[in-house]
């Protein structure tokens, strides 16, 4: 039995929706997918690694048949919103960019949806092509989709994530080039096309996706290539052979498989869980998120432990006649303040505490 494997993915779930409510208040379709993705197969890992930690049997085969299709998706659809994404990023951070018209945002809506949502159903349907029987069992690991080893295999399963993969990085390449040529505009330019990004959030993703799929387009090419090595890309027989005992269900032990192969479901299988947690070190641990986690716990603090906040002192008010206690000098004064910015008004001073924004990324506690 491997207990940590739904430690590790129920945590990871929890871990990914924390940063959802502020993703939410943007409203950027990939970023909202990602979380999406990330939250759905860590869940379903953990459920299955608690139905199947230590056991073989076929406890729920409509389960089964649906999360096989779900993890085939997420095959594509990590890469694919990532290739959204980061297409996004290079385009709002170009200095060729304009402030789109709502055509150009409904193309651009349109595009992402198919990116994040049409692609990974069109993979759940063509898995079918290859899909011998309907699913296989690993102890600990649970369901597994089963693909017949030939090379229309490799095409629908291993190629489109590979390729969307490398042409994220290209796009993250060209986001990254134009905020070091731009860095000192690309906050204005960003607040200004209303694109619902912050310079830290923009880098922050940048960071994220260009990790992610260096991460992704590695491990797929070294399953593609232990594929070819093994065999796998055997030439298409017909579709009565791959199909002709679809309804078999295979049951593996962990005695019968073999240590490289276990090894490397472990490997694949930890790739969600180590994005799950940079997501969250990325944007569960900023500024952003601090000021967020503050505001929560003063709601519950009012609302459910009926503490009250104490209150903030006020500024001294001068009765008639007295001489006010904020003299012309002391509002000079305040008025070079280099990092507070007052401004002042006939009857009270303002204070405006807006300071530039800094790339804050760190560790969780």
């Amino acid at each position: 039995m491997r207990p940590e494997l739904a430690v590790v993915s129920f945590i990871c779930t929890v871990l990914v929706l924390i940063p959802l409510p502020w993703h939410w208040k943007a409203r950027n379709i990939p970023t909202l997918s990602l979380i999406f993705w990330y939250a759905i197969i860590n869940l379903l890992r953990g459920i299955n690694a608690v139905i199947w930690a230590g056991n073989t049997e076929d406890h729920a085969p409509v389960w089964c048949d649906i999360t096989t299709k779900i993890e085939i998706g997420a095959n594509w659809g990590f890469c694919s919103t990532g290739m959204a994404l980061c297409r996004y990023l290079a385009h709002v951070s170009s200095p060729h960019h304009r402030i789109e018209k709502t055509p150009e945002k409904r193309r651009r809506m349109i595009f992402e949806i198919f990116m994040c949502a049409v692609l990974p159903l069109i993979a759940m349907a063509l898995h079918y092509v290859v899909q011998d029987h309907r699913y296989y069992i690993l102890e600990d690991f649970g369901c597994m989709a089963s693909i017949y080893p030939t090379f229309v295999s490799l095409l629908i399963i291993n190629v489109p994530p590979l390729l969307f993969g490398f042409t994220t990085l290209v796009y993250s390449g060209i986001a990254l080039w134009w905020f070091i040529q731009r860095r000192t505009q690309l906050e204005a330019t960003l607040q200004s096309h209303d694109s619902g990004f912050t310079k830290s959030r923009y880098i922050r993703l940048v960071v994220l996706t260009g990790i992610m799929m260096l991460m992704g387009t590695g491990m797929t090419t070294f399953i593609l290539v232990s594929n070819i090595e093994n065999g796998d890309s055997a030439s298409w027989p017909s579709w009565e052979v791959v199909h002709a005992d679809w309804y078999r269900i295979n049951e593996f032990a962990r005695d019968l498989v073999s240590e490289s192969v276990w090894v490397r479901r472990l490997m694949v299988w930890y790739l969600v869980p180590i994005a799950s947690i940079g997501f969250f070190a990325l944007f569960g641990c900023g500024r952003e998120a601090k000021d967020e986690y503050a505001r929560y716990f003063s709601f519950v603090k009012a609302k459910i432990f009926r503490i009250k906040s104490d209150p903030q002192p006020a500024l001294p008010v001068s009765m008639p006649g007295a001489t006010d206690n904020i003299t012309s000098t002391t509002i000079a004064s305040l008025a070079v303040e280099p990092h507070n910015e007052p401004t002042v008004s006939q009857t009270s001073v303002k204070w405006n505490d807006k300071g530039s924004e800094i790339l804050d990324i760190e560790s969780c506690p």
